[in-house]
C-alpha cells in the first residue's frame, strides 16, 4: 500500500494582471511652414515657385514669419524696416566682430557667425524690448489712463529704476533720419496704429530731457521698427530677428570686403577706417 503524505497544496498564482498596453500615439510631429513633397514646396501653402517673381524678398520673410501675406502697404513698410538695418559702419561690435574672424582667414560662414553673436543687449536687442516697453505703456491706456500719462508713468519707472530707455537714444545720432523716415511711411500708408501713436507720444514726453547732460535721447530705429512691426501684428518674441534678418547682409559685405581689400591678421581699429566709396547720390526716379 502507498503511503500518503499530506502535502500542503501549494498557493495558487494569480492569474498576472493584463496590463494595458498604452494607446500608440501618431509618432510624427507637426509643422506647420513648409510643405515638401515630389516636384512641389510650398510655404505657408502657397507654391515657392509662384512666389518667385510676384512676391518681393521682405513680404516673403513677412509671410513665413506670420504666417500670411501681408497686404501691399504692409509688405511695403516692412520692407523699408529691413532696410533700415542692414548697415551701420564700420564701428558697431557685430561688424568688428565679422572683420576680425575675416583678417584671420576664416570662412565667410564663420565671420558672419560672429557677427550675429555680436549682437546682444545693447547692440540689435532693443527691438523685442521696446515692443514690450510700448505694450506696457498700452496696458494703462487700455485701463483708462490717456497716452500721455501712460507714456509718462512708464518713463519715470525706467529713469527711477535706472534702467536704459529702450528705443530712444543713439550713441551718434541726435535725431535718427531712419527712425523719423519708417514712421512717416506708417502715417502715409496708414498704418499708424496704437504703438506708433504710442512711442510719438513717448518722443513728446522726453522732448528735452537728456540720458546725461547734452545728450539727448531720440526715437531711434530699433525703437520705430518695435512700433510699426508691432502695429503689424509681430510679436515681441521675433522682435530682434528683424535686426538679424536685416544685418546680414551687411555683414557679409564687411567680410568679403576685409579680405579683399586689406592685408591677413591686422589689428582692426575702427577710428583708423576712412571712407572712399560713392559719393552722395540720388535714387533714380524710376525708384521713388
Amino acid at each position: 500500500m502507498s503511503r500518503q503524505t499530506d502535502r500542503p497544496t501549494p498557493p495558487t498564482r494569480p492569474e498576472p494582471e493584463r496590463r494595458r498596453r498604452p494607446r500608440v500615439e501618431d509618432p510624427r510631429w507637426r509643422t506647420a511652414i513648409t510643405r515638401i513633397e515630389p516636384d512641389s514646396i510650398a510655404i505657408r501653402g502657397y507654391a515657392v515657385d509662384e512666389m518667385m517673381g510676384r512676391l518681393s524678398f521682405a513680404e516673403a520673410i513677412f509671410l513665413i514669419l506670420r504666417g500670411e501675406l501681408p497686404t501691399p502697404s504692409m509688405g511695403k513698410l516692412f520692407g523699408a524696416a529691413l532696410v533700415s538695418s542692414i548697415d551701420h559702419g564700420v564701428t558697431p561690435p557685430s561688424t568688428i566682430a565679422a572683420r576680425n574672424v575675416a583678417t584671420s582667414g576664416a570662412p565667410l560662414r564663420a565671420c558672419v557667425a560672429a557677427g550675429v553673436l555680436g549682437f546682444g543687449r545693447y547692440h540689435g536687442g532693443d527691438i523685442e524690448t521696446c515692443m514690450r516697453f510700448l505694450d506696457e505703456a498700452l496696458a494703462l491706456v487700455r485701463a483708462g489712463g490717456t497716452y500721455p500719462a501712460a507714456a509718462q508713468q512708464v518713463i519715470d519707472a525706467c529713469f527711477a529704476e535706472n534702467r536704459k530707455l529702450p528705443g530712444f537714444g543713439h550713441r551718434i545720432h541726435t535725431s535718427d533720419p531712419r527712425a523719423s523716415r519708417l514712421l512717416q511711411m506708417a502715417h502715409e500708408l496708414e498704418l499708424d496704429g496704437e504703438h506708433v501713436r504710442m512711442v510719438r507720444t513717448m518722443e513728446r514726453v522726453l522732448s528735452g530731457r537728456t540720458e546725461v547732460p547734452g545728450r539727448p535721447l531720440p526715437l531711434n530705429v530699433d525703437g520705430a521698427i518695435a512700433a510699426v512691426c508691432s502695429d503689424m501684428g509681430f510679436e515681441p518674441e521675433v522682435g530682434n530677428a528683424m535686426f538679424i534678418i536685416a544685418r546680414i547682409p551687411g555683414l557679409i559685405a564687411h567680410a568679403t570686403e576685409e579680405r579683399a581689400r586689406q592685408a591677413p591678421m591686422r589689428q582692426i581699429d575702427p577710428k583708423d577706417a576712412q571712407y572712399d566709396g560713392p559719393q552722395p547720390r540720388r535714387l533714380p526716379e524710376t525708384r521713388k
